[in-house]
């Protein structure tokens, strides 16, 4: 053992002692199937948000290291591409398999790194694992098509093959689902993939890559890379041999990675950010719906693209409705994630804490009236108890800006055309709710909202079935679903001339 890696090994302790596997918990980089160290000798600390605890630390590739990956993936993709869709189905099974048997270890650590509740990390790790087991099927489904010649004597078609290899830049809120949805899709499509996940939550993807390598993913297939993102997003970027790039995050990176892989022309799915409005019918019980809103506005601490951000409520029903969601917020318990019975847990770092108090500040100052938890102030900088503004205007920043935690924003609306007009009133269109029993209503609203997710009288929307995408600067594509697989594939038709008519007999 090097030095280096026994200085790791003796770090590990605190985090790989609550883990039945302590080998799920990796400190090093994944490239073409060996675990890596930085050659610089540089490192990062890896921190828990909830008590500053350092849990680990992470290498900072150099470029060159950034390379061999795409080296180990090109070398690999021959090998990976031939083998039957049924036989990569095989080993995505059993990749899956691993998963739900280890769930309980990475619903642990994904909980210390990232903070959510060790409840809402369970119920992650298994909905990662549903993408597994969709694509493992799906990738069976990559069907071509037979089309009619115009031409004599000529047999036309097409068929999809794997576009090439895959990088993957993936978020800090989500660090295990967001990347099984995008790496099942490619590995089922054939192809190689590179992992590059979030610095503030990388033990996650490094524990997959563990269950991968077990699960028989060949080397060079998975890898996961490390280091500063600004470096490591150039690299893959500028590659040519990267055909293909997914991104989950700010709209603000999406954009320079958009501008970054121009002159590689790569294909690019991106989930960028997202504003969502929360329509509150006049038809509504107001408790019923405020508890709703509560749920869509406060899931993983607000630190969500699908968060209910905006909630616009009839104005029948406003003050009823403001009343029932204040009850319902100061219902939330905040706390240590790994407390049971925790709904919300702290912030991912102090800039998203400060980011926070400037929007209610910024709304306070403008006029709007601040309605706070009930519950007091939990100990630690991270932590940021929800808290609801009203009176708000389309001019403060609560309204105009992806928050991304628990602050939320209530405006009174008259008109099913004047909701519409206000949910629409940003540059986002990933997710939006509507609830409301009136059919014709739904009908109406749902098909104005510009939107890629509308999800009617439902908190939950989301799912391995689901085309995930948004319009607008919420993105690029779709992930999950029937068409998430052909973010990596490409259709190539064939033309088959100088064919002979065949007579039956």
């Amino acid at each position: 053992m090097t030095a280096f890696s026994a200085t790791l090994s003796d770090r590990s302790t605190a985090l790989s002692d609550r883990l039945q596997d302590p080998r799920l918990f990796r400190q090093y980089a994944y490239i073409n199937g060996k675990w890596t160290h930085g050659e610089g000798g540089r490192e990062e600390a890896v921190t828990n948000p909830a008590t500053g605890d350092v849990l680990g630390h992470i290498p900072v590739l150099e470029d060159t290291q950034i390379t061999a990956a795409v080296d180990a993936a090109e070398a690999a993709f021959a090998g990976w591409r031939a083998l039957r869709a049924d036989e990569r189905s095989d080993i995505l099974q059993a990749w899956y398999d691993l998963i739900r048997a280890n769930s309980e270890d990475l619903a642990t650590i994904m909980t210390l790194e990232q903070g959510k509740s060790i409840g809402d990390s369970r119920g992650e790790v298994q909905y990662g694992a549903s993408f597994v087991r969709w694509f493992a099927e799906e990738g069976k489904r990559t069907y071509g098509n037979t089309i009619p010649s115009h031409m004599p004597n000529a047999a036309l078609g097409s068929i999809k093959e794997p576009i090439g290899i895959a990088a993957m830049i993936t978020p800090w809120n989500f660090p295990l689902a967001m990347i099984t949805r995008k790496a099942a899709a490619a590995l089922a499509a054939g192809c190689p993939i590179i992992i590059k996940p979030s610095n503030e939550t990388p033990f996650s993807a490094l524990a997959l890559a563990e269950l991968g390598e077990r699960a028989g993913i060949p080397a060079g297939i998975l890898n996961v890379v490390l280091g500063e993102p600004p470096a490591v997003s150039k690299v893959l970027c500028a590659e040519p041999r990267i055909r293909a790039l997914s991104f989950t995050g700010s709209t603000r990176v999406g954009e320079l990675l958009m501008a970054q892989s121009a002159s590689t022309v790569k294909r690019l799915s991106m989930e960028l950010g997202g504003n969502a409005p929360f329509i509150v019918g006049p038809d509504m019980d107001p408790t019923e719906a405020a508890e709703a809103a509560v749920a869509a506005k406060y899931q993983t601490s607000g630190q969500d693209c699908l968060a209910a951000n905006r909630i616009l409520v009839h104005e029948s029903i406003h003050d009823a409705f403001v009343e029932a969601f204040k009850v319902s917020m100061s219902a939330l318990t905040v706390g240590n994630g790994l407390q049971e019975g925790i709904d919300l847990g702290p912030l991912i770092h102090a800039n998203a804490v400060e980011k926070a108090q400037s929007i209610v500040d910024d709304a306070v100052a403008m006029g709007a009236t601040l309605h706070q938890s009930s519950q007091p102030p939990v100990a630690g900088e991270n932590f940021f108890m929800p808290v609801v503004l009203t009176n708000i205007t389309r001019e403060m920043k609560v309204w105009r800006e992806e928050s991304f935690s628990p602050v939320a924003g209530i405006l009174p609306y008259s008109t099913d055309e004047e909701a519409i007009e206000l949910a629409n009133d940003t540059e986002y269109g990933l997710a939006s709710y509507l609830f409301t029993h009136d059919l014709r209503r739904i009908w109406k609203i749902m098909r104005a909202l510009e939107f890629g997710l509308v999800s009617v009288n439902s908190v939950k929307m989301t799912g391995a079935p689901v085309p995930f995408g948004g319009v607008k600067e919420s993105g690029l594509g779709r992930e999950g679903g029937s068409t998430g697989i052909d973010e990596y594939m490409e259709t190539k038709f064939f033309c088959l001339g100088g064919m002979e008519s065949v007579s039956g007999s």
